[in-house]
């Protein structure tokens, strides 16, 4: 997921610009029950939204629901660990009953165990699991309840540049997947195996895999390939699927450091969230903290 074939300056415009929702239309946004997820759901629940809230661990999603209802904001929750399938279905079945469509999911939930410079691998199944597999179950868990009206559906996956094509340094892999005609879920689910193969051989530092937290980047580097084979598969058919790397963010994941602050974050992916239909892309990976330039996945 290269960043090439740059496009002209784009500028998400204010919330309140184009209101194409409605208190009915209904998003997801995992992981929510602190740092960006927590301010995504905040920010799209202050626009009018329908929100469903998730979390892994359910003290702290009632408390993060809580803190919401103590601000006037009305927010559901369920509980949702993505890193394990049968916790995945329990949560599709209850949200078709409770909800029966779906208009937003914003796959957020994620984890590292490597500190700013650290680089180990040891807990490489749990990260790709969860940040791959995970928002990968997910999506195919909940596609048939998308309302794919007028309105577009979206699908918005928290990336990183981390997982970036130009992190890469494995030609036959980067081969793979820049081709866009014959790249497919297969191909990527058998490239992140053969990582994973790689760590428990030990041979993963020379095998041309990124060399900063390498074991998220690749997880990234998977999620980002899904989302181009999902974004060319469903376009113009009433779904559209982007990434967004909101950059160096003050999270529990960063140890609190960063260039700015999980709300500051939010308020940019909330916007890409709720782009007028008539302006929304698909198969795009927004860059930064300010997205003003976007490229193809």
């Amino acid at each position: 997921m290269e960043s090439k074939d740059v496009e002209p300056p784009f500028f998400p415009p204010p919330l309140l610009s184009t209101r194409w929702w409605s208190k009915d239309t209904v998003a997801i946004v995992t992981g929510a029950n602190k740092g960006i997820g927590f301010a995504l759901v905040k920010r799209l629940a202050e626009s009018g939204l329908t929100v469903i809230l998730t979390a892994r661990d359910e003290a702290r999603g009632l408390k993060a629901l809580q803190s919401l209802a103590a601000q006037g904001l009305h927010v559901h929750f369920s509980l949702l660990d993505v890193s394990n399938p049968d916790s995945i279905q329990t949560f599709a079945s209850w949200f078709q009953h409770s909800f029966r469509k779906l208009d937003i999911l914003v796959n957020n939930a994620g984890v590292s165990f490597n500190n700013i410079n650290e680089n180990s691998v040891e807990h490489a199944e749990v990260v790709i699991k969860t940040n791959y597999y995970g928002p990968k179950m997910l999506i195919e868990a909940l596609l048939p309840m998308f309302r794919r009206s007028s309105s577009v559906s979206r699908i918005l996956n928290i990336s990183s540049r981390l997982g970036l094509l130009n992190k890469l340094k494995n030609p036959n892999i980067k081969e793979i997947l820049l081709d866009e005609e014959k790249l497919s879920k297969d191909q990527i689910d058998r490239i992140v195996s053969m990582f994973l193969e790689n760590v428990k051989t030990g041979t993963w530092k020379n095998q041309g895999w990124p060399e900063i937290w390498t074991d998220y980047a690749v997880s990234k580097l998977a999620l980002n390939a899904y989302s181009r084979v999902l974004a060319k598969r469903y376009k113009g058919c009433g779904l559209s699927v982007n990434c967004f790397c909101p950059g160096f963010t003050q999270t529990t994941m960063t140890g609190g450091k960063g260039n700015h602050t999980a709300d500051a974050a939010a308020s940019i992916g909330a916007r890409l969230a709720l782009l007028p239909p008539e302006e929304l892309p698909t198969g795009k990976f927004y860059l930064g903290f300010s997205p003003q330039v976007y490229s193809k996945l």
